[in-house]
C-alpha cells in the first residue's frame, strides 16, 4: 500500500511489537497466583481497556487505588519478565520510522501501557526518538474501545483527524481509532485479514515492508 497522510498514530502492543500471547499468558499466570483461574481461549474477550480497568475486572471493584495500582505493576513485572529476552519489532518497523522522520510525517503512540511498559518497548527496540507524542494508559480515564486516547493523541498532534491514520491490531483498537474519526490501518499479528477488514479497516498488512510513502 502507499501511505500519503499528514500524521500516523500507532498502538503498541501487538502492533509494534508481536507480544500479545506474551501479555495473554503473563496475565493467566498472574490470576492463577491470585486464585484467580481464566482459561487461555477465554481471556482475550476480557483484554481490553486501561490496566487498572482490566484489575478491576478480574479483582472486584472493592479495592483500594493503591492496592489497584500495586496488582497493575505487578502484573506488568511478570510480562515484562516473560517477555523481556524475546523483544523483536515486527518486520520493517524502523525502515519505516525512518522513512516517516524523513518525510516529516507526524508520528504518535496511542497505548494503553503504563510508563514502564512504554519504555520497555520503544528502548528496548530503540525508537522512542521517531514519536513526537506519546499517550499512554494512565492519561486516560477509559480505555480503548473509547475513542479518549485517540482524541487526546490527536489533540497532541495538533491535526485533524481526517489528516492523520492509526494502526491497529485488535478489534477493541480499531473501534476506538474509528470513532475518533481516524482511518485505520489493521495488522494481522493479532485476527485475520478478513476480520479486520470486517470491522471496518480500510486496508491490512502483515508488516510494515508492506507500506510505500508518496
Amino acid at each position: 500500500m502507499r501511505f500519503n497522510e499528514k500524521a500516523i498514530i500507532f498502538d503498541m502492543d501487538g502492533t509494534l511489537v508481536d507480544n500479545i500471547p506474551y501479555h495473554e499468558e503473563s496475565w493467566i499466570i498472574f490470576l492463577k497466583q491470585h486464585d484467580i483461574i481464566i482459561e487461555p481461549e477465554n481471556f482475550s474477550a476480557q483484554n481490553h481497556g486501561t490496566l487498572d480497568e482490566m484489575i478491576v475486572r478480574f479483582f472486584g471493584n472493592d479495592l483500594s487505588k493503591d492496592r489497584i495500582h500495586e496488582l497493575g505493576l505487578k502484573k506488568e513485572e511478570a510480562y515484562q519478565n516473560l517477555y523481556k529476552n524475546h523483544i523483536k519489532e515486527v518486520n520493517g518497523l524502523t525502515p519505516f520510522l525512518q522513512k516517516l522522520s524523513q518525510k516529516k510525517i507526524k508520528t504518535g503512540l496511542a497505548t494503553m501501557g503504563i510508563p514502564s511498559s512504554i519504555d520497555f518497548i520503544l528502548g528496548g527496540l530503540n525508537i522512542k526518538n521517531y514519536f513526537q507524542e506519546i499517550t499512554g494508559g494512565i492519561e486516560v480515564v477509559k480505555g480503548k474501545p473509547n475513542p479518549e486516547i485517540f482524541l487526546k493523541t490527536v489533540e497532541k498532534l495538533q491535526i485533524d483527524s481526517k489528516e492523520a491514520v492509526a494502526v491497529e491490531d485488535s478489534m477493541g483498537g480499531v473501534k476506538a481509532a474509528k470513532d475518533a474519526g481516524l482511518k485505520v490501518l489493521g495488522i494481522t499479528t493479532t485476527h485475520s485479514e478478513e476480520e479486520l477488514m470486517d470491522n471496518g479497516c480500510f486496508c491490512v498488512i502483515n508488516d510494515y515492508s508492506a507500506i510505500e510513502i508518496s
